[in-house]
């Protein structure tokens, strides 16, 4: 038997490991391949692409990439999966102190005023007064998971031109009767882990995250709410994020709205933000929405209150580009070149056909409303609009007489024949003037944009109206439930706007949209975000009340900027999403 020398083992034996190591290892890899694809191809994957994508769906991946493609200009975006993989699904966007309502049959209240430049009025719920010590509380507030803030850049302030400001008078208005009995809303924390304030005012302790009745789901796209989510039935959350835009970096920015420029040394309630209970309402992306209004146009049409939220839309988009404008006398008109995008806007007090001529027993001089006849000055114009946002209510505490059917039914502060009987007041004339706008626009043959309807926005004059000593100086945080006063003529001025919105839908004849933004109840909550008696830089106005209580005059009706009316435009832009963008339904 032939021996092996020690010199040849080497060279017989090491081949054969060799070989054999190779083998294990592609044996090993093609195991692990067929693995995989088996966890991810059969029902399992589904949890094992949750522990790698953060979704509960796997085919909820494309619609990440849907959205991404629909962004990619911003400069703000984030990676969504990556997003999505870090969160916690079962937590919900900026929690911090919260201040909870309920959206149902407590509505909020407002009473009678006109508006323009001069201090517009309507009486509201109103909430109780806060100690301002309060404030001192909200600013230690911890607030987590908050959207991506936006940066906020400074820019010049450029000639203002022809902005074109209709010349909006100051308005007169009778005691309405206000209805306050106050009503002490039931805490409605329920379902909710922390509540914002105990029942002595005392601030809770804020957690990371508040559970909510509604279980947390990941929505299928970062940025769209889901379609079935009640936007309206909310609270109002603190969020040190901050405002979306400065008052120092909006040059359009009306003065009496300039809360911060004309010394109001407060400035938390810039920092409270809407929360939906059942999901998250998100931060305004500009850029996203020039895109997805790229070549459209949208129309603000209505009362000085449609100027405020004019103005926080142009300076929320001022923010990204500024625009040109290109005004003229019958409306402001301001051009974003990047996308072809216009914002208008349209001064109509009562949205319906007025004239100053006699008619039958009314002189001359006083104002005639038709109501059964469309504002005439942008009804030529509608079928150019894209998006109409319409704003109407409080000048039905203006002098005007109404007629119907070409018959003088009644009048707001002018009758002067008490032989004849009243057969509709104000407020029955603007439940008709909105079903009489309405259905213009749903039955309008040429039209087929979408018109958004903000249901009546509530003031917060206490003690009075903005003549007879009301007031909102002091308030610095939004109101609790406890602190809540009813009012009857906001309550039924909402009521008949509801109403007549919905005779309106049950007529439409043509392919246009028409939504109810009904803000009214949520917004009862935010006596803190007036001008109150900040409504000019005079460095000697009067701020505080007088040696007899009496407070200074002041502004309660319209909305700092920036203040709580930026939201207006978070939910029109989610509004608009839900039109533009979410045509296209992603599969579950």
């Amino acid at each position: 038997m032939t021996s092996l020398s020690t010199k040849e083992l080497p060279t017989m034996a090491y081949p054969k490991t060799f070989l054999s190591i190779v083998a294990s290892v592609g044996a090993l890899a093609l195991f692990l391949v067929l693995g995989s694809t088996i966890l991810v191809s059969q029902p399992i994957g589904s949890t094992v692409g949750g522990y790698f994508y953060g979704v509960d769906n796997l085919r909820k991946i494309d619609s990440v990439s849907i959205l991404n493609n629909s962004v990619s200009d911003s400069n703000q975006n984030v990676n969504v999966v990556e997003e999505r993989r870090k969160s916690n699904p079962a937590v919900l966007e900026g929690h911090g102190i919260e201040v909870s309502s309920q959206h149902g049959d407590n509505g909020s209240a407002v009473n009678s005023e006109g508006d323009g430049k001069g201090i517009s009025v309507a009486k509201s719920q109103l909430p109780r007064s806060q100690d301002k010590d309060d404030s001192s509380d909200l600013k230690q507030v911890e607030v987590t998971n908050l959207k991506d803030k936006q940066p906020r850049s400074n820019v010049t302030r450029e000639e203002k031109g022809n902005k074109n400001l209709e010349d909006e008078p100051p308005h007169t208005v009778t005691q309405e009767e206000k209805g306050n009995k106050s009503s002490s809303l039931s805490d409605n924390n329920k379902g909710h882990e922390n509540a914002p304030f105990s029942s002595n005012n005392s601030r809770a302790e804020p957690k990371k995250a508040v559970t909510s009745s509604t279980p947390a789901t990941i929505k299928s796209q970062e940025n769209l709410v889901d379609s079935g989510c009640d936007l309206y039935d909310g609270k109002w959350i603190f969020d040190s994020t901050g405002p979306l835009y400065t008052n120092n970096s909006c040059p359009v920015l009306t003065q009496m709205q300039n809360c911060q420029g004309n010394g109001r040394p407060d400035k938390d309630y810039e920092n409270w933000r809407w929360k939906p209970l059942q999901c998250d309402l998100p931060r305004f992306d500009a850029k996203m929405f020039l895109e997805i209004m790229r070549g459209k146009t949208l129309a603000f049409i209505g009362d000085s209150v449609a100027r405020n939220q004019m103005e926080s839309m142009l300076c929320i988009l001022w923010q990204v580009e500024v625009p040109k404008n290109r005004g003229n006398k019958r409306m402001q008109r301001y051009y974003f070149t990047s996308t072809s995008t216009t914002i208008v806007r349209i001064w109509s007090s009562w949205l319906v056909h007025q004239t100053p001529e006699p008619f039958d027993f009314a002189p001359s001089g006083v104002v005639k409303l038709h109501l059964d006849k469309p504002d005439e000055g942008f009804m030529e114009l509608v079928t150019d609009f894209d998006v109409i946002v319409f704003s109407s209510g409080h000048w039905f505490a203006k002098q005007s007489v109404y007629i119907l059917n070409n018959e003088i039914l009644g009048g707001q502060l002018w009758w002067p024949d008490k032989t004849r009987q009243k057969k509709i007041d104000n407020v029955e004339a603007f439940g008709i003037s909105v079903e009489t706008i309405l259905t213009s626009m749903v039955t309008h043959p040429n039209y087929t944009g979408l018109t958004i309807v903000r249901s009546f926005s509530p003031d917060h004059y206490e003690g009075g109206a903005w003549n007879t000593g009301g007031s909102c100086t002091g308030k610095v945080r939004p109101a609790l439930d406890s602190e809540l006063v009813e009012n009857g003529f906001t309550n039924i001025m909402h009521e008949k706007q509801v109403t007549g919105f919905n005779r309106a839908m049950k007529k439409k004849a043509n392919k246009s949209k028409l939504k109810l933004m009904d803000i009214t109840k949520a917004f009862s909550y935010r006596l803190d975000g007036h001008p109150g008696p900040y409504r000019s830089t005079d460095p000697n106005k009067i701020t505080k009340r007088g040696p007899d209580g009496r407070p200074p005059p002041q502004d309660c009706l319209h909305w700092c900027m920036p203040g709580p009316v930026d939201t207006w435009n978070e939910l029109v832009f989610e509004i608009i999403k839900q039109e533009f963008e979410n045509k296209q339904s992603i599969p579950s």
